[in-house]
């Protein structure tokens, strides 16, 4: 009985979608093309080129000499230098590049089941660039409020790697540089695909995932809008639902008010941080059919997210008031 109740709900919430699409044609094209837009101007420039350089560089062992170089920095977090990948990774491109780089190490066998899980929880970074030019200096038309979103953000995700550790013994070995570069070396000479195969795996592989988080963005957009619609609500409350919704929607539509400053920056730090349902469905995407758990990922979003705000408010009374 219950599965036929499900099933029941499920098509009727889908008749609900489609109802509300062929009632509001205009609204959700705008929306469509207003996913397009974020992913054209702000996914697949921030993505595609990592996603592919990245891949060149585990095939030409850059993580193994990536694991020598940084191998007592992460122990700091319980974790082997190979981990070292995704973390820079993410820190740079932005998510959800740290589950993709994560799940490509698990799959090589490089890294165990344990410290991907715990990767997973503090390799949740948003680009950089992002939060600098696009939310700093042209949303909020404050540079300074940028620079302390990108503050708190990126040092509490550094607390939560600490919080979670799993190993508390920090290694002091030495570090060479010399081995460091015979294991790339090696990598690179024992490797069976040539150069054009490895680009091309590359490039297929990172379109493949990119459409797919085109898609998601796209059907959260859209999902939103006919909540929206269906069931007015409070402005304020509604820009909240938009944010928790799709990340990218509510920074715009929080910039976009009449709140204070300080108020705008703790919101738009929570929906970074937190990331927005369509993020977790896309880490959700790439870490499937693996041994990665999404509830590590969700735990440390829902912490990242308030943590991240508090220090904002905090930095934000020392600096800017």
């Amino acid at each position: 009985m219950k599965t036929k109740l499900k099933s029941i709900a499920i098509i009727t919430i889908l008749f609900v979608i489609l109802l509300s699409i062929l009632t509001y044609p205009k609204d959700t094209i705008d929306t469509v093309l207003f996913g397009i837009n974020i992913w054209v101007y702000n996914v697949f420039p921030s993505l595609f080129p990592f996603f592919i350089i990245a891949n060149l560089l585990v095939n030409y062992g850059f993580i193994e000499f990536l694991s020598e170089i940084f191998k007592n920095t992460m122990t700091i977090f319980g974790l082997s230098g190979y981990c070292s990948f995704p973390l820079l990774g993410s820190l740079i491109s932005g998510f959800p590049s740290g589950p993709k780089y994560t799940v490509q190490l698990l799959n090589n066998g490089l890294i165990t089941e344990q410290e991907a899980n715990h990767l997973i929880r503090f390799t949740h970074f948003s680009n950089p660039l992002f939060i600098l030019g696009t939310i700093g200096s042209v949303l909020l038309k404050n540079y300074h409020a940028g620079l302390i979103i990108l503050i708190a953000h990126f040092t509490s995700n550094f607390i939560i790697g600490i919080m979670f550790r799993v190993n508390h013994q920090i290694s002091h070995e030495k570090i060479s540089i010399k081995r460091a570069i015979n294991i790339m070396n090696d990598k690179r000479i024992h490797n069976k695909n040539n150069f054009i195969k490895i680009l091309s795996d590359s490039i297929y592989n990172t379109i493949d995932i990119l459409i797919l988080l085109l898609g998601i963005i796209i059907v959260f957009l859209i999902l939103n809008n006919i909540i929206n619609k269906l069931f007015p609500l409070d402005e304020n409350l509604s820009l909240f639902i938009k944010g928790i919704m799709e990340m990218t929607q509510g920074v715009k539509f929080v910039s976009a008010s009449n709140w204070p400053l300080l108020t705008k920056t703790i919101f738009i730090t929570f929906f970074l941080s937190f990331g927005g349902f369509s993020v977790h469905m896309q880490v959700s995407s790439v870490i499937m059919g693996s041994k990665i758990k999404y509830k590590n990922f969700l735990i440390a979003r829902i912490i990242h997210a308030f943590l991240s705000s508090i220090l904002v408010f905090v930095l934000f009374k020392i600096f800017i008031n």
